[in-house]
């Protein structure tokens, strides 16, 4: 038998509502309670208009099985789903509490100390989820729950893409997501987001945690994608200076418009926020109880090729590095046993912050918004996975995605080329070309007398006048 949504719903399968949590255009929350045992839940019933679209009725689905395939304390759990009918529902775990879109507006920005707190707790779930080869693609504050108790847990997982099993949900040049929280490669081509899209999305959202300020401004979907491959953003320190220096950089290496730039993994995040290496209790386990507390060993090579190897404390190779001590950071190994094995100093979060810095994303015939632009690149490589050549892209594009390679219309190619030297430096670099009806011979022996005469006349006038 069909299920009816009407607004006077008071039941849902086996469960009786309780009260609307809220409405938008995907359709409604309601809490509602189980009359098998008693357990509060929420309710998520598509409208019937929007169930009739097969899509949309797939990823519905695909939340259900993302979430019920998470069973982790920060991601919302999901309970039963039924597909069937004129409005499908979803029912997962009720959350007592609220979002941290909702917080945030209310509160305004909050001290660095408890937004790291609950975005490491997101982190932990969203960590889980990449294990799994799941990538959420719509981190953000509103889809961030807060319990009165102060757990944070993940929500909506509608656009979740799995790596392993592709079903084709998402057409390719279809950018999806939330544009001041989304990766720029994202914007493009949601297909291929990969981890580093969702390190972007955290980045952002403690960016508004710790600003009370959305990334970027009230600006469009397109302005929104030139300003982050630009990296063109108020960094967060500039608008609350309580913020710490590694924690102002954490965020904008998050924020990098070039992908490769970004941390790799959700503990590689952590890492750069507090500046700790996360071990795994298997490492832990066969460390020596009796190492010194905060020793290091280094390994480098000077201006004539010698190899050094020197020891010392965290604070004092810090100090050692922005001194320029030690030369070019970049070559130096480091490693907390004399023994080794020694990484460079990127793979440790101690130093991190002194050899990674942001960047924008890789030029692709774009042009710098710079009083001094450099020279645009007649030939790039595309990043490799991430982002779509011009060349490759498909000849029609999909209508709901932004076309950043199309010409406007009416608009033509460049008729200038670069002038070319010529072989006898005698000759003019720019060459006047004769005309079809060869008057450009004689107009130019016009030009050639003309001057002539005028010099000689002004010279005549001139000259006796220093005689």
């Amino acid at each position: 038998m069909p299920l009816d949504l009407r607004p006077t719903l008071n039941q849902i399968g086996n469960y009786d509502i309780v009260s609307k949590i809220a409405e938008g255009g995907m359709g409604a929350v309601y809490k509602g309670k189980s009359r098998i045992n008693g357990e509060l839940v929420a309710i998520k019933v598509l409208p019937a208009g929007t169930s009739r679209n097969p899509v949309l009725l797939k990823r519905f689905e695909q939340e259900f099985k993302a979430a019920e395939k998470l069973n982790h304390p920060n991601i919302v759990k999901a309970i039963e789903y039924c597909g069937v009918g004129v409005s499908p529902f979803l029912v997962m775990e009720f959350v007592d509490g609220e979002s941290l879109g909702q917080k945030i507006e209310r509160d305004g920005a909050m001290l660095e100390e408890d937004a790291i707190r609950l975005l490491a707790q997101v982190c932990q779930g969203l960590h889980r989820a990449h294990k799994n080869h799941l990538i959420h693609r719509d981190v953000k504050p509103d889809n961030i729950l807060i319990t009165v108790d102060g757990v944070a847990k993940l929500t909506d997982l509608g656009l979740v893409k799995d790596a392993e099993n592709e079903q084709n949900l998402t057409r390719t040049g279809r950018g999806l997501g939330t544009p001041h929280f989304m990766a720029p490669e994202q914007f493009r081509n949601a297909k291929n987001a990969d981890i580093r899209c969702d390190i972007y999305s955290l980045g952002a959202t403690l960016y508004m945690m710790l600003t009370g300020d959305v990334p970027f401004g009230k600006i469009g979907p397109l302005d929104c994608w030139m300003k982050k491959i630009r990296n063109e953003y108020v960094p967060p320190r500039d608008l609350n200076p309580k913020i710490s220096d590694r924690v102002d950089w954490a965020i904008r290496r998050a924020m990098s418009g070039d992908a490769d730039q970004r941390p790799s993994s959700c503990r590689e995040f952590i890492e750069d926020l507090t500046g700790v290496t996360i071990r795994s209790p298997s490492v832990l386990a066969n460390e020596p109880t009796n190492k010194p507390a905060d020793i290091w060993y280094l390994v480098y090579k000077d201006e004539n090729g010698e190899t050094h190897t020197v020891k010392g404390t965290t604070d004092g190779i810090r100090r050692a590095l922005k001194e320029g001590l030690l030369g070019d950071a970049t070559n130096i190994r480091a490693c907390r046993t004399k023994s080794g094995p020694f990484q460079p100093l990127k793979g440790h979060p101690e130093y991190r912050d002194m050899v990674v810095e942001p960047a924008p994303m890789p030029p692709a015939n774009t042009v710098s918004s710079s009083s001094n632009p450099t020279p645009i690149k007649q030939k790039v490589t595309p990043l490799s996975g991430k982002w779509p050549s011009p060349t490759s892209m498909p000849k029609r594009s999909d209508p709901d995605a932004v076309d950043l390679n199309q010409r406007p219309r009416g608009a033509s190619k460049p008729s200038f080329s670069a002038p070319v030297i010529a072989a006898n430096q005698n000759k003019p670099h720019f060459q006047i070309q004769r005309a079809a009806d060869g008057t450009a011979g004689w107009k130019l022996w016009v030009l050639v007398k003309l001057t002539a005469i005028t010099t000689a006349v002004v010279a005549a006038y001139i000259m006796p006048r220093f005689m």
